[in-house]
């Protein structure tokens, strides 16, 4: 498989090694991004494990509960431009669209569409190409998620990222403002933090049968683990597996606002607090428009083609 120059920049930008690695690395893996992205860990170049999709698109995250029939929804609406997304009648229409998914419970976004929107005797559909001619600027209603859980939200920057953390715990405890501080703390924590599972017992075996590779194989390139014994090595491996934990599952990350605990500490300390059973068992994070590409523009071929 060839590469190109756009894709040695475009690994560069993902894992922060320089050019040259990046190409050789590009070439041993036959021209497959994530192979490259393995080799260069291997290598102990690259440190990143997370190869986010480049956040492109504008728009809104928001999300909605209503406390009285336990339901919560998050919803991605996508604009062309940010100047769109602070607009009074766009943000209306999101926040219609995310009471219409609580209350209808469509299966997908197509079914959505053709749901009539709360506070209208129109069509999610109709209301949306109404606000494209108003605004005159394309919008789509990207995903969404709606969950039946007592559920903490955080939206931050306006709409740049939205999360819902979903509690198992009863309905008084839920209420109190005791719970309301701990959900948001935490669901504050995957916003800023990003962890990719809940707990270790969520990462699926595949990765960290991939994570041990990669670390095993990170090792034999280390001069000074040279002749050192296999159960010596595994042992390392295994410490590093407790990092990874660490590092990727929200319940063993350090905990934001006091890193002498980690999340679950926090979760268990507030329990104990409330003298109630709470347990976190699941989140959604979205990040608008992530693993969306945006049209590059290039003002200058632009006005050329304005002045022919």
């Amino acid at each position: 498989m060839a590469f190109t120059a756009a894709d040695v920049k475009a690994l560069r930008e993902k894992t922060g090694v320089g050019m040259m690695d990046c190409k050789k690395a590009l070439v041993e893996a036959d021209g497959d991004m994530d192979k490259a992205i393995d080799v260069l860990r291997e290598k102990g170049l690259a440190a990143s494990t997370k190869k986010a999709g480049r956040i492109a698109a504008e728009g809104v995250v928001l999300t909605y509960t209503d406390e009285d029939k336990n339901v919560s929804v998050m919803v991605e609406v996508n604009s062309e431009t940010d100047f769109v997304a602070k607009n009074d009648k766009f943000t209306s229409y999101v926040r219609s669209v995310a009471k219409t998914i609580a209350d209808t419970n469509p299966a997908d976004v197509d079914a959505l569409l053709a749901t009539t929107l709360d506070g209208s005797d129109r069509t999610v559909q109709e209301n949306l190409q109404d606000l494209v001619l108003s605004i005159g600027e394309n919008m789509k209603i990207r995903r969404f998620e709606r969950v039946e859980s007592v559920a903490a939200s955080y939206i931050h920057a306006g709409g740049a990222v939205g999360v819902l953390v979903l509690f198992d715990t009863d309905a008084e405890t839920a209420k109190t403002d005791a719970f309301k501080v701990m959900g948001k703390d935490v669901a504050m924590q995957v916003a800023a933090m990003s962890p990719s599972y809940l707990d270790p017992a969520s990462v699926p075996a595949d990765v960290l049968a991939h994570e041990k590779e990669i670390m095993t194989a990170q090792l034999a390139e280390d001069p000074k683990m040279k002749g050192k014994p296999e159960q010596v090595l595994a042992k390392i491996v295994e410490g590093k597996i407790g990092k990874y934990y660490k590092e990727n599952c929200l319940l063993e990350q350090a905990f934001v606002k006091d890193d002498k605990m980690n999340v679950q500490k926090y979760i268990d300390s507030v329990a104990k607090e409330l003298g109630a059973e709470i347990k976190a068992t699941s989140f959604i994070r979205y990040a608008k428009g992530e693993g969306l590409e945006k049209k590059e523009e290039n003002f200058a071929a632009e006005i050329a083609s304005m002045l022919k």
